[in-house]
């Protein structure tokens, strides 16, 4: 069992709310190396031969297992790529809990960018959970640019938890999904971003099979100077359900953009797109500052449960 030092138990602590532990299925990356990591009964990690990344092969025996793969980056200066693809039989059931964090006490950028491809066999049913963070005294920018490439089978479902919850500098996030038929897609992005700090989210989602149906939530909070772009993209080429929604919170001198894209190519594709920006409800504040809290106090708690 690897050693891990404080630093690295903090972060591990912010990115996996499930609690990461060197038992079952995991794969702990530090600073671009595996530190740490181990296979189950039904879950096989292999380390990839011909670039930076790993292997990981999930057979149709799992049932509610999970796998761990988180990576900490905390060397200033620092820019880690790594190329994970998830090969999900048919059947199968699992979580998948990753994330990234980084802890920057430097004056240099240090920027972790994962490139995640998940292919999703018929029937099986994966849920994905990211928490990306960043932290440290340095003056050094914390830079997370997440990939994530999804293609699902007949029947398939996958569900997409991803949060920023706070301290990273700059974000470009792509996310490509493609349904086959009557499989199911669920998403649910959240992401915070305060002082200059900028984060655009670009999503396309090719609904191919007859029955196939996505729901893409996207809640975002903005403070500060910081700036925010969203461009959720379903693309229905078959009968096809499909909703997208963004909500955004605004505070300070912050900018949001949200452009909600729907495009139907079937005669029973069925689209619907949603877009709200506004400051925090005066009335919310109002009642919470009768109870005794702060201005400050009150906005946390609103803009808590708007998160979550």
């Amino acid at each position: 069992m690897a050693l891990l030092d404080r630093i690295t138990e903090k972060i591990l602590k912010q990115i996996d709310g499930a609690g990461f532990k060197q038992e079952g299925a995991y794969n702990l990356r530090h600073n671009g190396i595996a530190l740490c990591h181990g296979d189950s009964e039904h879950i096989k990690i292999k380390k990839k031969e011909d670039k930076p990344g790993i292997d990981v092969y999930i057979d149709g025996r799992t049932k509610g297992e999970q796998v761990h793969i988180p990576v900490v980056v905390d060397a200033s200066g620092m820019t880690d790529v790594v190329y994970n693809d998830f090969f999900v039989e048919e059947g199968a059931e699992v979580t998948i809990v990753a994330g990234c964090g980084i802890h920057n006490s430097g004056c240099n950028e240090s920027r972790h960018d994962g490139i995640h491809t998940f292919h999703v066999g018929k029937g099986a049913n994966v849920r994905y959970e990211e928490k990306h963070y960043g932290e440290g005294e340095g003056s050094g920018a914390r830079v997370l640019n997440p990939v994530t490439k999804i293609i699902l089978e007949e029947d398939a479902i996958f569900t997409l938890d991803t949060a920023q919850i706070k301290g990273v500098d700059s974000t470009q996030r792509e996310t490509d999904v493609v349904l086959g038929k009557n499989a199911r897609l669920y998403v649910m992005e959240k992401l915070m971003t305060h002082d200059n700090q900028t984060a655009e989210s670009n999503m396309e989602v090719q609904l191919n099979g007859e029955g196939s149906s996505a729901q893409i939530v996207s809640r975002s909070v903005a403070k500060g100077n910081s700036r925010q772009v969203f461009h959720p993209k379903a693309v229905g080429n078959a009968g096809c359900h499909a909703h997208v929604q963004c909500d955004s919170i605004i505070m300070d001198h912050a900018e949001v953009s949200s452009i909600p894209e729907i495009n139907a190519r079937h005669l029973d594709a069925a689209i619907v797109h949603e877009a709200a920006i506004g400051r925090i409800n005066d009335e919310q504040l109002v009642k919470l500052r009768t109870l005794g809290m702060s201005e400050e106090e009150a906005e946390g708690v609103i803009v808590e449960a708007f998160l979550n």
